[in-house]
């Protein structure tokens, strides 16, 4: 079975070990923390970058990212300095994904996804449990889709971008680049490039000087 190493030791890494159910065999987490190194009580290690080079075999799923830091998830990922072949896609047992749409190379889609015709998920994109991508969607890399979250068909999201639990997206419109969407918003309009929106319908949210 192909050794497995996820990066780094964090919720999305932790969540990720539900996804494997017999698809890889794990050799632990890869974390610079030094506090986090070491034996975890569940039984599984977390190591330095060091057991990249060590397991030169294995495939590597890189999870960093959170609503602080999406925008670098390119930078973090890229530090492992390993060729886009080592990386890892995992895609729980319980996802419904058509045979139509196209999954890009170290991707993380977890329980009770659902992806329909066409919808194109690209690098680098993490989507937590109970989401939603209807037809005809593209998700561009480096995104993080939170839980529960619902994409109307024809919609494009661009790459960076974090789309918090909850939301609902509708149709035909797209999310540029870069952009943040808060937790529980229904976006009913196009958001531009470097866009910060929550609420219900979604406006842009008012930041003190």
């Amino acid at each position: 079975m192909q050794k497995l190493l996820i990066f780094p030791f964090n919720g999305n890494g932790l969540e990720a070990l539900d996804c494997i159910r017999g698809q890889f065999e794990l050799i632990g987490f890869v974390d610079d923390t030094k506090e986090k190194q070491g034996k975890h009580p569940e039984g599984f290690e977390v190591f330095g970058r060091e057991i990249i080079i060590k397991h030169q075999d294995a495939k590597i799923l890189a999870v960093p990212g959170s609503p602080a830091s999406y925008k670098i998830r390119d930078t973090l990922i890229s530090e492992l300095n390993i060729p886009n072949e080592r990386f890892a896609t995992l895609i729980h047992p319980s996802a419904n994904v058509s045979p139509l749409a196209k999954i890009g190379h170290n991707t993380l889609i977890m329980a009770g996804v659902v992806i329909t015709s066409n919808a194109i998920i690209g690098n680098h994109i993490c989507i937590l449990p109970n989401t939603v991508v209807h037809h005809d969607c593209s998700i561009g890399d480096y995104t993080l889709i939170g839980s529960n979250v619902t994409i109307a068909g024809n919609t494009s999201i661009g790459p960076h971008c974090y789309i918090g639990s909850g939301t609902s997206i509708i149709n035909g419109i797209s999310i540029g680049d870069n952009s943040l969407i808060g937790i529980g918003s229904n976006v009913i309009k196009t958001v531009e490039a470097e866009g910060k929106v929550a609420g219900n319908p979604a406006k842009k949210i008012q930041t003190k000087n």
